[in-house]
């Protein structure tokens, strides 16, 4: 009897510990994130409302893409290949002006929404993104389900509709691009449960403070904010109402 009331108690310990890291991890990485939104919603506004910053992004003669526009369009890949992948070998401040680049990257590419859809349509598509992102990170933090298999199913389906979609950018197929837009809202809805909880496994093995811990922490903002910014732009598609 000793032995297992001992065992209890530690083990209840631990979890203790490790939830309190968990929340502590998620909510630095949930700071990072809206740091990086407001700083997206910022740029996307400036660019959308002086037609001289939007002149830099869109050529007014033609109607097309800039060199730059090109850059803030397909530059995010860049983005994510170097956060995920580079971020061993990337010191904490270097990471963090990288992260903070990427949010203005966004907002860039987000200014040309305004020119599509009517502000009304793009509000309420924001908070629809917001809540459906809020639910599902709770969720994923709450379960007590391994998620694992599902969200890399759902990676793996993303991967394949991100390459679908990069072809379709130059064929410019209405209704394949409708079709993605679902692929993509799906995906991203899974996905946000999958993320977070990943992440509050990772945040309660890390050690408080050292300096991958802050890397990751960065690294973490980065996964969920793509994956807003991924589903707000597909429900967008869906239901947004054009100018």
């Amino acid at each position: 009897m000793e032995t297992k009331t001992t065992d209890y108690v530690y083990d209840n310990v631990i979890q203790i510990e490790d939830a309190e890291a968990s929340r502590k991890y998620l909510a630095k990485i949930f700071t990072w994130m809206f740091v990086a939104m407001g700083i997206s919603a910022f740029t996307a506004y400036e660019f959308a409302a002086n037609l001289e910053l939007l002149k830099y992004i869109i050529n007014p003669v033609s109607g097309g893409f800039t060199a730059l526009g090109y850059v803030a369009i397909f530059s995010p890949i860049a983005f994510s290949m170097v956060i995920n992948f580079g971020y061993q070998r990337i010191a904490y401040p270097v990471m963090v002006g990288i992260f903070l680049l990427y949010a203005v990257v966004i907002g860039v590419s987000l200014s040309l929404i305004c020119l599509i859809y009517t502000a009304s349509s793009i509000f309420a598509v924001f908070l629809t993104s917001a809540l459906i992102f809020g639910v599902m990170a709770i969720g994923g933090y709450v379960t007590h389900q391994d998620l694992t298999k599902f969200g890399t199913i759902l990676y793996l389906i993303f991967i394949g509709a991100f390459i679908a979609g990069l072809v379709n950018f130059f064929i410019g197929s209405e209704s394949v691009s409708y079709i993605l837009s679902f692929v993509f809202a799906a995906t991203m809805i899974g996905l946000t449960a999958y993320y977070v909880q990943a992440l509050k496994r990772i945040g309660a093995g890390l050690e408080y403070g050292t300096d991958s811990y802050k890397k990751l922490v960065i690294v973490g903002a980065f996964t969920l904010f793509t994956a807003f910014i991924n589903l707000f732009l597909a429900l967008l598609r869906i239901f947004g109402n054009r100018r």
